[in-house]
């Protein structure tokens, strides 16, 4: 896990190595192992790079990296988790190794595919490649944008890139605001612009979006494509349940596997809920009670949402692993906020983000590098509550009997809807569905509404934040988050079962209960009360120095309010006051 950063001259202006250094000491707490430098015999192409030493600890994995006689020279973010595989098919084929690093494995491919090899690529990844030869930069970003690229462009002049934001205002691109985004993040309150996900809330700042690639050839073109998609995955109906369990728990199990390889120690955020837990317990069953495992959490005292007790059932059951917690204070908030702010570089859209620093910070002091986490499983196993709702909408209209069995055991599991859909629907409404079926026309909900809003979860919208954050909080601490849930392997399956794998008689998550069943305690198994990672934000807020905040942001903004209910939340007001108006 690193920082990178590049910079390309289109108008005979010689890049500097001094402008490179500048760029990347604003982010060496992304790579505190070592810096390097690079720039061409031209000098219209620099890379810069910080590194953060986790595989072939030696000199030999330094970077920038070059390969087949110094033709490729690559910066590079992320790890390949699969690299010994593609290692040794690329030996097979006559390729020389120097080192024992992903990142000349990663040149190697890229020598013997171009850009199709990111199709054999297992992991998580930001990079850019210059071929001394073609004069071409190739650059890309992983499937589901678990590491950061952004870039700045203007034709003709100059083409820069970063791991993060700050490193682009190093070399003087304006911080100016994206009206478009800010405008959006009013309303919505959604801090990803859904319209076009390629936008910051920096005019003179663009992301390269996940799941694709960029390059630029001698004419300075910028050309951009999608390399991975969800669209062209069929729908399994032959598969049954024990199959479908059976190829679930081997993708995860391997997932997990390929995910502790590393030449530093590993260890794991435990939440107590479902998907940090199945981490944790799949960790401690593959490590075996040699190897110790370090979990850390956040605790919220004399607070009903507080994860004591699961977490500790959890560490409870497995064989070895040592529970480290921390406890969050709204007065430690205060304090760090400038932190955060200049960490995440846009808005956050909770005090949940401040909990997670808290638990790299935690990492870092008991000297765990490397941390899996249980983030992205929600998107696509459908384990938010309102995705059950859209469910239960997609089967009023497609299948009515399955449609009153659903609803009923839900409605005795959990309580209530709020209101069943017949309550929902007016005699108006009820009327126009009826003409619709009858003359064929288009209904509000079809067979495909729930995979099309899990899609645009992990590809859109919803995952792309959660992804920011915890890129920026484990970075500030030089700690590298890898996220076994994010497997392409293991989510390309998911997306080829059938809804009712996904969301069953009330459970979400269902083919995940099922196959952690025999690994898990039961009670986290089959947990119905866990509503996500959250904080007494609400009881810290009560404090005068957030009312405070709250008050001046009223007062200087007071004509904002947010068409999702009708007035701003308090918590985007401190958000508006220490981003954009200070």
């Amino acid at each position: 896990m690193c920082g990178i950063a590049g910079i390309i001259h289109f108008n005979n202006k010689p890049v500097l190595t001094e402008q490179l250094k500048q760029m990347t000491d604003v982010i060496a707490h992304r790579g505190p192992d070592g810096e390097g430098y690079w720039v061409n015999a031209k000098s219209n192409v620099g890379f810069g790079h910080r590194r953060l030493s986790i595989i072939d600890l030696s000199s030999n994995g330094k970077q920038p990296m070059h390969y087949a006689n110094n033709r490729y020279t690559v910066t590079f973010n992320g790890e390949i988790y699969n690299y010994i595989e593609l290692r040794e098919q690329l030996i097979s084929k006559g390729y020389l190794f120097h080192s024992n690093s992903d990142t000349e494995v990663l040149l190697a491919l890229y020598d013997l595919k171009k850009e199709k090899c990111l199709a054999d690529l297992d992991g998580m990844f930001a990079f850019a490649i210059w071929d001394e030869k073609e004069q071409e930069l190739f650059c890309a970003r992983d499937r589901f944008g678990e590491k950061p690229f952004y870039y700045s462009y203007e034709k003709g002049q100059y083409f820069y890139f970063a791991s993060e934001m700050k490193e682009l205002w190093a070399i003087g691109i304006s911080k100016q605001n994206d009206s478009d985004v800010l405008n959006n993040f009013l309303k919505t309150e959604k801090v990803v612009y859904s319209t076009d996900t390629t936008k910051t809330f920096y005019k003179n700042v663009k992301q390269l979006d996940s799941s694709h690639y960029l390059i630029i050839k001698k004419n300075a073109d910028v050309k951009i494509e999608r390399y991975y998609d969800l669209d062209n995955i069929q729908i399994n109906r032959n598969i049954s349940l024990s199959e479908a369990v059976e190829k679930f728990t081997q993708l995860f199990t391997e997932s997990v596997r390929l995910r502790l390889r590393s030449d530093v120690a590993v260890g794991s955020s435990l939440s107590g809920g479902l998907d940090s837990s199945s981490i944790v317990m799949m960790m401690d069953k593959l490590k075996g009670e040699a190897t110790q495992q370090k979990t850390f959490s956040a605790r919220f005292k004399s607070f009903d949402k507080d994860e004591g007790v699961h977490i500790h059932k959890v560490v409870d059951a497995c064989k070895n692993v040592v529970c480290y917690e921390v406890w969050p204070k709204q007065e430690e908030l205060q304090k760090i906020l400038p932190e955060l702010i200049f960490h995440q570089e846009e808005p956050f859209a909770s005090s949940s983000v401040f909990a997670q620093w808290k638990v790299m910070e935690l990492a870092k002091q008991n000297g765990t590098v490397v941390l899996l986490d249980g983030q992205g499983a929600d998107e696509y196993l459908a384990g938010y509550l309102p995705l059950y709702g859209l469910y239960l909408k997609q089967l009023f209209f497609t299948d009515k009997g399955k449609y009153n069995h659903e609803q009923s055991i839900y409605l005795k599991l959990r309580g209530s809807l709020g209101c069943t859909l017949e309550e929902d629907e007016t005699i108006r409404m009820k009327i126009g569905r009826l003409k619709k079926k009858i003359f064929k026309q288009a209904m509000p909900y079809n067979n495909e509404s729930l995979t099309r809003e899990l899609k645009k979860q992990m590809l859109s919208i919803g995952l792309k934040e959660l992804l920011r954050y915890a890129d920026r909080n484990s970075m500030a601490h030089s700690r590298e988050v890898r996220l076994p849930f994010l497997s392409h392997k293991l989510i390309d399956f998911v997306f080829s079962l059938p809804d009712e794998f996904k969301l069953f008689e009330g459970w979400t998550k269902y083919i995940l209960r099922l196959s952690m069943n025999d690994l898990l305690p039961k009670d986290i198994a089959w947990r119905v009360d866990k509503i996500g990672y959250v904080t007494p934000q609400n009881n810290w807020m009560e404090n005068n120095y957030w009312k405070n905040q709250i008050e001046e942001g009223k007062n200087k903004f007071s004509e904002l309010t947010s068409t999702k209910n009708g007035k701003m939340e308090s918590w985007n007001y401190i958000m508006l006051n220490n981003f954009f108006y200070r």
